[in-house]
């Protein structure tokens, strides 16, 4: 595409951008109507896309699904008949003659249809069929002998999202005009390749058909071209940051000293898995290379992350750098300090714990450690990126458990300090689908091996008048040295819910086993200090049995813990059942997890037959995104994921992993970034103000 040609597609686009008041029977009030369904201009009013269509073609009964929505046509036959029930509420029903067969129409507090419906009268009507009672309750009909034919007879036609101003036959209409003014504006976009390899229709014809398809599949094709379009619009925006942001980065190359490194790997207590050792060369290839390393480390329950933070640590030192770990919570800072202090301290290394409960004056010390270099490596909470803590040569930053933030979080931490390497970790298995479109901008290693000698931990779903055989069990495991967690969903009685709490469990609990065992409780209203000692005396072994809320969730560690059970278990999600669940299994001996819970929906059942089924949290993490969708995979208001208008990432995965390696594949290729042919997908690319300055055309 030459630059002539090029400036003329601008000026087509440019027509687009119109506001929406071009349009006829749209005025001031309608377009404040439309701004609130963020429809500003025709541009947008094009990309309103239906999110599904009203079959009205006429149908053979025979061909009708029971509780499907169809068309007949059909002849009135016998009186109609009304009964009102309640407050004017009334239920009309009439006999429609439709090829010898006899349907019986139902319409609701529509009495006043009866003198229309006279005997002989041909009609059309739309609404659910029910086969066995051959009866369709109507939601729309009209009668064939007036003059006035139904615009939507034998044909399919889309239903928008609207707001209580606006009708979905409005958008219909506003629609059919814009396409009938602009459709030939519709510039394409994707390149020429991409249309031809993939046979997408092309964009014009495409956005016609996914609005007014003349056939199922015309729709069909429209949705495929446009659903491609979006993700490969978002991974090219990815892939170009992922790109721009390795191309003009600070980051340093660390001399990193390997056979050091690999004389503390050997020196490990363990050997390490193939996937940790792969991991590993991961991390230590980006640290040495001359940009910033931005990697998300992912990583079952149990797989080994802390140790290979600790190696990515070391060899930060051996380079003459220093460390940091940021944590979301004090309980899991204590429990990483404790476990790399037991790793490095030998090998001469400081390191120091930063929380919000350390006093003024170990604050104080901590600080000029970090900033004299005297601290090797410092391990906290959000306490590490306040404006007042410097270092004198910061070289690498994990976090763990931040697979909550957004790419825009992630970029602002990753301009603290002077530009040292990232690394994230979670705990929380991610599905390739979601790590795809949440972390695209960022490289992802995955450990999917668990340490040898680790058991499955055995999971069971069973009712609450099991109790006392629970508690028996849980007597058996005590009684061979072993503890136990029990959590529950709330802290104290709630009048609304029946759920058991944990206070009421823990007093049950308590004389249950008086005199021969300890129960502790631990919930989120306890003071940090007081949490930290229950914590410290289960880990001790002073108390053997810890009921919980949900606090214990993330990185506690307790390898003697064999018994995990969850009170109304339905009341948690998947992710959060896996991760209770991870809290045991973590010694030698066979671990249990038991699900107390008697769920009313089918979707509750199916979790805990999920649990039952499967240890591995990457199949657990994809069986939850198909029961929840990608929105409430992370939870929606921190999940960093797009709202895309028609593209679904569980739905259209195949075409999610197409679209990232074809976006992939031409951000690598020199001629993006200068060929007249991809100027549109670079002024796409600039519409974000971080390509302003980085893009040149």
């Amino acid at each position: 595409m030459d630059k002539k040609v090029y400036k003329e597609t601008k000026a087509v686009s440019n027509q687009l951008q119109q506001p929406v008041t071009t349009l006829k029977g749209i005025g001031a009030e309608r377009a404040i109507d439309l701004a609130s369904l963020d429809i500003h201009t025709v541009q947008d009013l094009l990309e309103h896309f239906p999110y599904r269509y009203e079959d009205y073609r006429v149908r053979d009964l025979s061909e009708a699904e029971d509780g499907e929505k169809i068309t007949i046509i059909g002849t009135v036959y016998g009186e109609p008949v009304v009964r009102f029930y309640g407050k004017k509420k009334s239920r009309l029903t009439v006999k429609i003659v439709v090829n010898r067969v006899v349907v019986t129409a139902i319409w609701f507090n529509r009495q006043f249809l009866k003198q229309q419906l006279r005997a002989g009268r041909e009609i059309m009507l739309s609404g659910k069929f029910e086969r066995a009672r051959l009866q369709m309750t109507v939601s729309e009909h009209h009668f064939l002998d007036t003059d006035k034919k139904t615009p939507q007879e034998g044909s399919i036609q889309p239903v928008y999202s609207t707001n209580a101003n606006i009708q979905v036959k409005q958008i219909r209409r506003w629609v059919a005009d814009a396409l009938k003014d602009y459709g030939d504006k519709v510039e394409e976009i994707l390149p020429a390749y991409l249309v031809q390899k993939y046979k997408l229709a092309p964009r014009a014809e495409a956005i016609r058909n996914i609005h007014f398809p003349e056939s199922v599949l015309g729709g069909k094709q429209g949705r495929r071209r446009l659903a491609f379009e979006e993700l490969f619009l978002f991974q090219l925006k990815l892939q170009a940051y992922h790109a721009v942001n390795r191309r003009t980065s600070d980051g340093m190359a660390q001399s990193i000293l390997l056979p050091q490194v690999k004389e503390f790997i050997h020196g490990l207590p363990f050997p390490l898995t193939g996937a940790q050792e792969r991991v590993v060369k991961e991390i230590l290839g980006d640290m040495q290379a001359g940009y910033r390393m931005n990697r998300l480390l992912q990583g079952d329950v149990g797989s080994g992350k802390t140790v290979v933070a600790a190696i990515a640590l070391y060899a930060t030192i051996t380079a003459g750098y220093q460390g940091a770990l940021m944590v979301p919570t004090e309980i899991l800072a204590e429990q990483h300090y404790t476990t790399l202090q037991e790793l490095l301290t030998p090998h001469g290394i400081e390191l120091a714990i930063l929380s919000g409960s350390a006093t003024t004056r170990q604050r104080r010390d901590i600080l000029a450690g970090l900033q004299s270099g005297l601290i090797h490596i410092v391990v906290g909470t959000h306490a590490l990126i306040q404006e007042d803590v410097y270092f004198r040569n910061l070289g690498l930053v994990i976090t763990d458990e931040q697979h909550r933030f957004g790419v825009e979080q992630r970029r602002i931490l990753r301009e603290k300090g002077l530009h040292p390497d990232v690394l994230f970790m979670t705990a929380t298995p991610i599905p390739r689908t979601l790590a795809i479109t949440a972390f695209g901008d960022m490289d992802v290693s995955t450990i999917d091996e668990l340490p040898a000698g680790r058991k499955p931990v055995e999971t069971y779903w069973v009712k609450h008048d099991m109790l006392d055989r629970i508690l028996a069990f849980i007597s058996k495991e005590l009684g061979k040295g072993r503890q136990a967690y029990v959590i529950s969903p709330l802290i104290e009685e709630s009048e609304k819910l029946d759920l058991q709490n944990a206070m009421d469990v823990h007093a049950q609990l308590s004389h249950y086993f008086a005199g021969k065992y300890n129960v502790g409780l631990m919930h989120g209203r306890l003071p940090s200090k007081e949490k930290d000692e229950v914590m410290q005396r289960f880990s001790s072994g002073e108390v053997q049995i810890l009921v919980s809320t949900t606090v214990v969730e993330v990185g506690v560690n307790v390898p003697n813990a064999s018994v995990m059970v969850i009170y109304d278990a339905e009341r948690f999600g998947l992710a959060q059942l896996h991760q209770l669940r991870g809290r045991v299994g973590r010694g030698a001996e066979q671990s249990y997890c038991i699900l107390i819970a008697d769920p009313k929906s089918e979707v509750g059942k199916e979790r805990m037959r999920i649990m039952t089924e499967t240890n591995d949290g990457f199949e657990v993490a994809r069986r939850d995104l198909e029961l929840r969708g990608p929105g409430d995979f992370f939870g929606t208001k921190q999940s960093g994921l797009p709202e895309f208008k028609i593209a679904d990432v569980v739905q259209d995965y195949r075409m999610l992993e197409v679209a990232r390696q074809e976006a992939a594949d031409l951000i690598s290729h020199p001629s993006f970034w200068v060929g007249p042919e991809y100027a549109p997908l670079r002024h796409y690319l600039k519409r974000d103000e971080y390509f302003l300055e980085k893009i040149k055309d």
